[in-house]
């Protein structure tokens, strides 16, 4: 039996909080943070695991970044929301409920303020929380720094793209290890 702060696929979903097209010029390694994002999705979308993903208002902020709607089907049913904690969105609580995740695997922007929110938001929900820190970003570094640190010290555990995947396989005989490793590589 694995420790529990190992993600069990069966119980694990993934959600992509607001990297939309707005970011693109005021986050200093956006690009980076949206191809790591379409790596987890595409890991998610190879062990067929639950995606779920927010856009902050819309209308202002555009859509979600071009290089993750690149990975998901053209019909994907994003999440608009105004709060800036995903939970906000009823619609997006009653999915995670019926998919029945109990492991919520997190990214996104801006570290401090909306991917925050909604991190505490889930863990007051009964979820556990994994955050990837490889995958998230504040305008200020000084402002991600206190939102991993605020997070942390609340119970949410921290991970990365590569390793959320390794964990969700578990083992190099699982039946997508090749076409996972080929993400990552």
């Amino acid at each position: 039996m694995p420790h529990r702060n190992i993600l069990d696929s069966s119980q694990t979903g993934l959600l992509v909080i607001d990297v939309q097209e707005a970011f693109r010029n005021v986050i200093s390694d956006f690009e980076t943070l949206a191809k790591r994002a379409a790596v987890v999705i595409q890991g998610f979308q190879v062990l067929e695991r639950p995606i779920f993903v927010t856009e902050q208002y819309p209308k202002g902020l555009g859509r979600t970044a071009s290089e993750i709607r690149d990975v998901l089907p053209p019909d994907f049913d994003y999440v608009e929301k105004t709060a800036f904690s995903s939970c906000g969105a009823q619609a997006l609580t009653d999915r995670f409920r019926s998919s029945g995740v109990s492991q919520i695997v997190i990214c996104g922007l801006e570290t401090h303020v909306c991917v925050n929110q909604t991190a505490h938001d889930l863990l007051h929900l009964g979820f556990e929380v994994h955050l990837l820190t490889d995958c998230v970003a504040s305008r200020f570094e000084s402002d991600k720094r206190a939102g991993l640190s605020k997070m942390f010290a609340s119970g949410v555990i921290p991970a990365s793209v590569e390793m959320s995947l390794f964990e969700l396989m578990r083992d190099a005989k699982h039946e997508k290890f090749k076409e996972v490793q080929m993400l990552v590589k």
